[in-house]
């Protein structure tokens, strides 16, 4: 006898909850590849169209800024995230630029919003593509020597990297964004250790422009002397930190054997 019973409502939820989660899955996965067809796509261009040479040029850029008119503040901001999301592009440039152009109190101003979308930006597009993703223009040695800071969150560390003048940050967004920061927590992190680089870059900008090269040489000479003082130091912190996580790992995988057991 054949059996009319119809089915029940749990055989056919499972396997509609499974067809939709696996048609989110690839919808996902295509837009991620779309969205990285699309970087490379735009990175070719650039190199093309010879635009990285531009961020290297002083007086392009200063060119550049001037034609803009009014928008000049709005140019000079794009300017500054493209140079954190562009890593290679040294990041000093535009900073003395916006010394140079707006003096010290809106030069800090605008580097800083800039550098903040920037490195907001950095840290979104590692977040959102993976390692994979990051690993194309990083060197995986730079990965390895901060990959406990992907385990451990090490704000303190985190911060005087930050702080420390001519360190690759822009590289320091897309790691950190493999790891375990929350957007809140990197963006303050960032923002208040970058801030120091950058009043010292705008100050310099200034001091060029008016022609007070007794001021740049002594600013010059305190940036050195803080460089060398935050690496003596950032060493002791690196082994500090990646002691502390070699301890918390320790103490997870002992609990984890002693919740088997």
């Amino acid at each position: 006898m054949a059996d009319n019973r119809a089915p029940s409502s749990e055989i056919l939820e499972c396997p509609l909850e499974e067809i939709h989660s696996t048609g989110s899955k690839r919808n996902g996965v295509w837009v991620k590849l779309l969205a990285l067809l699309f970087l490379i796509g735009v990175t070719i261009v650039l190199y093309q169209t010879n635009v990285f040479r531009f961020f290297f040029s002083r007086q392009e850029i200063l060119e550049f800024l001037e034609s803009l008119g009014p928008l000049a503040f709005a140019g000079f901001i794009i300017l500054q995230a493209a140079q954190v999301v562009l890593a290679p592009i040294p990041g000093e440039i535009t900073g003395l630029i916006g010394g140079f152009l707006y003096g010290p109190v809106v030069g800090v101003l605008l580097s800083t919003t800039g550098l903040v979308l920037g490195s907001f930006l950095a840290f979104f597009l590692s977040r959102t593509f993976g390692r994979p993703f990051i690993e194309k223009f990083i060197d995986e040695s730079l990965l390895k020597r901060f990959d406990y800071l992907l385990h451990h969150k090490g704000l303190f560390l985190i911060f005087v990297l930050f702080l420390i003048p001519g360190f690759p940050k822009d590289y320091l967004c897309f790691i950190l964004g493999l790891g375990h920061l929350t957007t809140f927590e990197f963006l303050a992190v960032s923002t208040v250790g970058r801030l120091f680089g950058t009043i010292l870059l705008t100050l310099g900008g200034g001091f060029i422009r008016y022609h007070e090269y007794g001021k740049l040489s002594i600013l010059i000479g305190v940036a050195a002397l803080f460089t060398v003082i935050v690496y003596v130091f950032r060493e002791r912190l690196e082994r500090h930190f990646q002691t502390l996580h070699a301890r918390h790992h320790c103490k997870k995988s002992v609990g984890r054997s002693n919740s088997v057991l």
